[in-house]
């Protein structure tokens, strides 16, 4: 019996958009559902780091690490104009993990990862170096070490993107409401969230990859009452104006052996988070606690000068990661790494699950996938992800001052800030954006904070962006420079048809 695709994927974060992506590029056809926007749950909830974990050394996990490492560079390649190096000072406080501790986890953080690009690990002299300014003047000496950042909610989008012009079939606000397998074909039946439309159609392998909604499918769309499969573990950031003007990151210690970064953040801000709590409530409604911000500008100040108080804090997010439940006794414990499950019977229509995972191992999560695939369907054209580009990344990491100097050049009415900002969100693709425009006039209305017409309608027409939360918060952060009046004006203009 045939089929109208050979994949059908259920989840549109990084998992299920880089799988997507990776499978259509070797020849199969794939359709992808996701019942909100992109990367509307857990990837966007991250720390935005391409990093291998150095604190996943203490819990012995060197296979995740080193997948991990390896991985930073490759898509560093692949997407130059939203992932880029970060230099991270860890400061070393005596009573803590001691410093020969520290520098045994940096020495195999720095060569079991094939690192090429970015700079070595290093001592640093926190009361000469820049990176000492502002922490507390007790705090004397550290260490350095290189991860990436990203912005995580683009990377989803531009897998998407880039699958959909592939030929993927991808649809947001789109549910999957049942799936039964008949005849050795999966039947899936979708439910659009806005209309309640609902279709039907069939595919030959099936895979889950709906993050912390991973059991739910399970258990309501695929009939298993018995799904308990995933630790939902929460962890929330706060946003914070500026603390300090080098480039330079900090990873801190705290007393209860967790961890925290402060990273600079959109330019005028710093991030810092993460907690790391047993996630009970609804999925659906996950918000940062009082108690996780007074944690959080507690362990802060524990380091730096100036203290951090709760009404410095201009925005906050969380976000819930679906850990494989390994049976660890701390949320902090429990591994990061994933899991990939196939169900059912030789000869059925497999059914594949994807359980854990993290924004820097999802190209390789996905060539996992692969295999997977490739045993049950048959395999067609090689891996191919690792020599790609994302859409907009195709120049060389070193040419992005000169890609924002050539685009600054030939849009000489737009601010260099705003030119800037266009190149770390669209890379080349830029040109797109601003394609025929001869005047600040010609971008449209504005927004606030830079964001006009013109823009908005390209997130429209090419990013699936449907309302103002998607392209202020998804597709951007421009929501922290915007008040609640200008994104309700957004959301007027896109709801009555952009008119």
């Amino acid at each position: 019996m045939s089929a109208d695709f050979d994949i059908f994927i259920i989840g549109g974060g990084i998992n299920g958009c880089g799988i997507a992506r990776d499978a259509v590029g070797r020849g199969y056809s794939v359709a992808l559902c996701e019942m909100n926007d992109f990367a509307s749950g857990t990837s966007s909830g991250s720390t935005k780091l391409v990093h291998g974990g150095l604190r996943y050394l203490e819990h012995y996990e060197f296979r995740l690490v080193r997948e991990s490492l390896s991985e930073r560079e490759v898509l560093w390649r692949t997407a130059p104009h939203i992932i880029w190096p970060l230099r991270f000072t860890l400061p070393y406080l005596p009573g803590l993990r001691p410093a020969w501790f520290l520098r045994l986890g940096l020495f195999i953080y720095d060569y079991i990862g094939g690192r090429k690009k970015l700079p070595a690990t290093k001592s640093v002299d926190l009361t000469k170096a820049p990176a000492g300014v502002p922490l507390k003047p007790e705090i004397k000496k550290g260490f350095e070490y290189s991860d990436c950042w990203v912005n995580d909610a683009r990377l989803v989008v531009l897998n998407a993107q880039d699958a959909a012009a592939m030929g993927a079939q991808v649809e947001t606000r789109m549910r999957c409401i049942n799936a039964r397998r008949d005849g050795g074909i999966w039947h899936i039946t979708t439910q659009n969230t806005q209309t309640k439309e609902e279709k039907t159609l069939t595919a030959r392998a099936l895979v889950n990859a709906s993050g912390p909604w991973v059991d739910d499918v399970l258990e309501n769309s695929l009939g298993d009452k018995h799904a308990q499969n995933v630790r939902l573990v929460q962890g929330s950031h706060i946003v914070v104006p500026k603390m300090f003007d080098h480039d330079r990151c900090y990873i801190f210690q705290n007393a209860d052996e967790r961890i925290i970064f402060a990273i600079p953040y959109e330019q005028d801000y710093t991030l810092i988070g993460t907690t790391d709590h047993d996630f009970k409530g609804d999925v659906n409604n996950i918000s940062i606690s009082d108690e996780e911000i007074t944690y959080l500008c507690a362990a802060a100040s524990d380091y730096f000068t100036k203290p951090i108080e709760e009404k410095d804090v201009v925005w906050s997010y969380s976000g819930v990661r679906p850990l494989y439940d390994d049976g660890a006794s701390k949320a902090q414990e429990a591994t990061r790494d994933y899991v990939l499950r196939q169900d059912g019977k030789n000869g059925d229509a497999p059914l594949l699950n994807v359980f854990g995972g993290k924004i820097t191992t999802y190209r390789r999560l996905a060539e996992s996938m692969m295999e997977k695939i490739e045993a049950a369907l048959g395999k067609k054209n090689a891996r191919w992800t690792a020599s790609s580009t994302l859409p907009g990344g195709d120049f060389e990491p070193e040419e992005f001052d000169e890609l924002v100097d050539q685009f600054a050049l030939k849009y000489p009415f737009l601010e260099r800030k705003l030119v800037w900002r266009f190149v770390r969100s669209y890379g080349t693709k830029t040109e797109e954006v601003l394609e025929g425009i001869t005047s600040l006039e010609g971008m449209g209305k504005d927004f606030g904070a830079g964001l006009t017409e013109r823009e908005v309608n390209y997130l429209v027409k090419n990013e699936w962006a449907q309302t103002a939360e998607d392209v202020v918060w998804r597709r951007g952060k421009l929501g922290i420079r915007m008040s609640t009046e200008q994104i309700a004006g957004l959301n007027a203009w896109m709801t009555n048809g952009r008119s």
